[in-house]
């Protein structure tokens, strides 16, 4: 990869079409191009760290290590309205969340991929996640809580790559940072779960709140405890699946894409908050409209 410039912007100067929030190194793909690294100020704190811009297969995008450089920040500290905010600054439409998960299925086997479809919360709700409170109320559609077009390019780009592909699925969310229990474990298999990871949430409410498509590209690396024939997950059997997992990543980033870029937005994500604020602008205090300015947009006019 070119060695990156550096730069500090509040999100003008710098326009991407997409958003890639990962482990680091998945920024480092073969033939990234104008690779540039951006420091985004947000109302919500900094972002869990400078995004690195560039050009790749002919779409600008911007990759951003969700737990820091050297994996500094636990999935109940992330900033993830910091994140959501630095890639809707730099004007991305679609997010792309590559993410470690255990399986809770026999047939989602480790270093598979799956598109999954549905979120279960089992988080402690100390993750702030909304944009919005402190005298303005909205009220975003969350039933389907992956946008399903973008789900249905990336499970098509991430097929043509050759890998193990699997379309649909809940991804059950809980707090961490330690694993399950095996009793949390069967839980979570007996109330529908599919997969378990620790950071989908807030980031999918977050990303429609911000009215950006989202779409977890979940990895699998373990069968949590819950299999009796295999071994309970391990941090050392998290690291070693992701590491074989990362060139598949970077397999689907590339594929995906100018897919991504060239589809007209037809879902409802870009229009989220239409309809969901429930309070008069009028009577939000301007503090308020002004940290969420970038997300009301024209909405405040008049």
């Amino acid at each position: 990869m070119p060695n990156p410039t550096s730069s500090s912007v509040d999100g003008d100067g710098v326009r991407v079409q997409a958003g890639v929030i990962g482990g680091s190194g998945l920024y480092e793909i073969e033939g990234i191009q104008d690779v540039q690294t951006v420091s985004v100020d947000t109302p919500f704190g900094a972002p869990s760290d400078d995004l690195v811009v560039g050009t790749l297969s002919g779409v600008r995008v911007a990759f951003l290590p969700r737990h820091g450089r050297g994996h500094r920040i636990s999935p109940s500290e992330l900033p993830s309205r910091a994140n959501i905010w630095a890639l809707k600054a730099l004007g991305a439409t679609h997010v792309l969340s590559i993410s470690a998960v255990g399986s809770l299925r026999e047939e989602l086997a480790p270093r598979d991929v799956v598109i999954p479809n549905q979120i279960l919360d089992r988080t402690k709700g100390v993750r702030p996640a909304s944009f919005f409170g402190d005298g303005l109320v909205v009220h975003i559609a969350f039933a389907e809580p992956y946008c399903p077009e973008l789900c249905d390019i990336v499970t098509r780009c991430a097929r043509e790559t050759g890998a193990t592909v699997h379309q649909g699925g809940t991804m059950v969310v809980m707090e961490g940072p330690q694993f399950s229990t095996k009793a949390e474990s069967a839980f979570h298999r007996q109330i529908g779960g599919d997969l378990i990871g620790m950071t989908a949430l807030p980031e999918a409410k977050l990303a429609r709140e911000a009215e950006m498509c989202y779409c977890t590209v979940a990895m699998v690396t373990d069968y949590d405890c819950w299999h009796e024939e295999e071994d309970s997950v391990t941090a050392e059997m998290v690291v070693a699946n992701v590491r074989a997992n990362v060139a598949t990543a970077k397999a689907i980033v590339r594929a995906a894409l100018p897919h991504i870029a060239a589809a007209p937005r037809r879902c409802a994500c870009g229009t989220a908050l239409d309809g969901a604020i429930m309070t008069d602008l009028a009577q939000v205090p301007e503090r308020v409209l002004e940290q969420v300015g970038l997300l009301l947009g024209k909405r405040l006019e008049g």
